[in-house]
């Protein structure tokens, strides 16, 4: 059995999470190594140092192609990561950074698809996501990542679905398949309440009320952004996202007062985030 990474990791402070790895290093096996270092390149790229992450994984580079099948698959997703994520700048990914993000993930997904990592291969498939960003080509990566999630028997891979709804959710939203999209989303929450992730739960909930609002069903969408404004209050904090849905739900009804309020205090609140 590989490392256990889960546990090490904490993704809001990848510092943290890169000594984390360092100080599992001294008592890994030498496969768990290679797979912890993969670890520390991807707390850099969530730093965005690109450079220094392709660093790391160039001194494993030699060791990889003898290594266990989730170590080769951990390496070439981080690499992948390198030139294209979401760490990197939309817009700012060349054509050649893209291909080469494109040949790596594609890379560590057929790996994992002949080695039965489930939840690897579902990654590779959410990156491929970050290479071609075209809605419609979303859409497809989200179909082929949930196809995995309805055939698997893993729990890790399982555990991606509300992901992945989401995501596939949010591609037919772009293409203005409004009802589709609410219907992704609305399974999405449902998985995502059964969880105990508070702030992705708010956030599925911000996504249907987003949609609604597409749907002309503004009343329904102001409602729930009016919880979701309570419930971040309560939580001692604002979303410049529900203060910008308020803003333009009050001006579709024609209250020019309260969508001013909400503008106001979302310009503020993106002043202080400065």
């Amino acid at each position: 059995m590989a490392i256990d990474i889960g546990p090490l990791w904490d993704f809001d402070h990848p510092v943290v999470s890169e000594q984390r790895f360092r100080e599992a290093l001294s008592s890994a096996s030498p496969d768990d190594q290679l797979i912890l270092q993969t670890q520390i390149a991807r707390t850099y790229g969530l730093r965005r140092d690109f450079e220094r992450a392709r660093g790391v994984l160039k001194t494993i580079e030699p060791q990889i192609q003898g290594a266990s099948p989730q170590a080769q698959v951990r390496y070439a997703l981080e690499l992948g990561r390198t030139y294209a994520s979401a760490a990197h700048t939309q817009g700012a990914v060349t054509a050649e950074e893209k291909d080469i993000a494109r040949t790596q993930y594609a890379k560590a997904l057929e790996i994992a698809k002949s080695a039965k990592l489930d939840s690897l291969g579902i990654d590779a498939v959410h990156m491929l996501a970050f290479v071609d960003t075209a809605p419609a080509d979303q859409l497809r990566w989200a179909q082929e990542a949930l196809a995995v999630v309805e055939e698997t028997s893993q729990p890790a891979a399982k555990q991606w679905e509300a992901s992945i709804r989401n995501n596939m959710g949010y591609a037919l939203h772009q293409l203005g398949r409004f009802e589709e999209a609410l219907a992704q989303f609305e399974l999405a929450l449902a998985l995502r309440e059964k969880g105990t992730n508070a702030e992705a739960t708010l956030i599925a909930r911000w996504m249907i009320a987003w949609t609604l609002r597409a749907l002309g069903r503004i009343q329904e969408a102001l409602d729930m952004q009016l919880k979701l404004a309570a419930a971040c209050a309560a939580l001692g904090k604002s979303d410049q996202y529900v203060l910008e849905e308020l803003e333009l739900l009050y001006r579709q009804r024609g209250d020019t007062a309260r969508a001013d309020a909400y503008a106001q205090r979302r310009k503020a609140l993106k002043n202080e985030s400065k």
